[in-house]
């Protein structure tokens, strides 16, 4: 099988289904991991790149060292070829457009594959099927279970006195961020009383993270707010208040264009009780601000 070649025909096609049949990049990422089963042919690719440049670099690697990667490219192939209705994508905005865009070029895609399909026999067809099934469910059992470590650490933390909570809460975070590969630019940090980062996820952030007894005031948020506006365009900022925010807190900066996001306990505990991801939580209280200017809407009202 590994004398042949992939008909180069097939790869803008197979590129166009990546890239509209997948929205969003961790689902993109998960689905790559679960049918070419191989982490290295993934990690390497630059995932702070846009989409469509993340899936021409695997893509096009693949192509060109054929020798090696004919039995990946032709995973990857069948793979996409045999998506499902992408019916997630209409739940976004001008989302029946997107979704027959994506059905359009899985289809184009899948009228190219029957002579790579029947280089498989139905065992190995078979067999392929189950093991892309296998790495899927694994890789969600993985997750189930640190957010299960997880949820017990939280409910540890929340009876800690003030100081060791606070380291507490800066080993939970970084875990919890790695559970969902977000990347973190380095370890956050605790920085005085609060705790400092950056990671990305879609874009720039900056983190602010801190537990006092009483809820934040504007003030704190204000100074976090200016040290966020001193970095590049289109970087944002996440502000984490264990105790939740002031009224007055999410009203002032909900008045004006903002670049902070906030987030409070319950939207954590919203996460480590596999109630919502946290990259969605991410995106749809970002998307929320952006329609809304609101800078803060709790986890569960978005889950209605």
């Amino acid at each position: 099988m590994t004398s042949k070649r992939v008909n180069p025909a097939v790869l803008h096609p197979l590129k166009e289904a990546l890239t509209l049949a997948f929205w969003f990049k961790p689902d993109l990422r998960a689905f790559l991991t679960s049918c070419l089963g191989r982490r290295e042919l993934i990690a390497h690719l630059d995932w702070t790149d846009y989409k469509r440049v993340v899936v021409a670099q695997l893509v096009d690697s693949l192509a060109a060292d054929q020798h090696r990667h004919f039995d990946d490219l032709i995973n990857l192939i069948l793979a996409t070829a045999d998506l499902t209705d992408p019916s997630h994508l209409k739940r976004l905005e001008d989302g029946d457009r997107k979704y027959a865009d994506a059905v359009a070029a899985v289809e184009t895609l899948r009228k190219l594959v029957e002579p790579y399909r029947r280089l498989r026999t139905e065992e190995e067809e078979a067999s392929r099927r189950r093991e892309a099934a296998r790495a899927q469910a694994e890789m969600q059992r993985a997750i189930t279970e640190k957010l299960e470590e997880l949820k017990t650490e939280f409910y540890e933390i929340v009876k800690m006195a003030a100081q060791p909570r606070g380291y507490a809460l800066e080993k939970f975070l970084n875990g919890l961020f790695a559970v969902f590969d977000i990347d973190a630019k380095s370890p956050f940090r605790i920085t005085g009383e609060q705790i400092d980062g950056a990671f990305t996820f879609e874009g720039e952030f900056l983190l602010e993270a801190k537990w006092k007894d009483g809820r934040t005031p504007p003030s704190d948020v204000d100074s976090f707010a200016m040290k966020v506006g001193r970095k590049l365009d289109n970087t944002l900022g996440l502000f984490l208040s264990m105790n939740g925010f002031q009224d007055s807190t999410i009203e002032i900066h909900s008045r004006n264009r903002s670049v902070v996001i906030l987030m409070d306990g319950g939207d954590l505990n919203a996460v480590v009780d596999n109630r919502i991801s946290l990259p969605e939580l991410l995106r749809r209280k970002r998307q929320h601000a952006a329609r809304t200017g609101e800078v803060y809407v709790s986890a569960y009202t978005l889950l209605g």
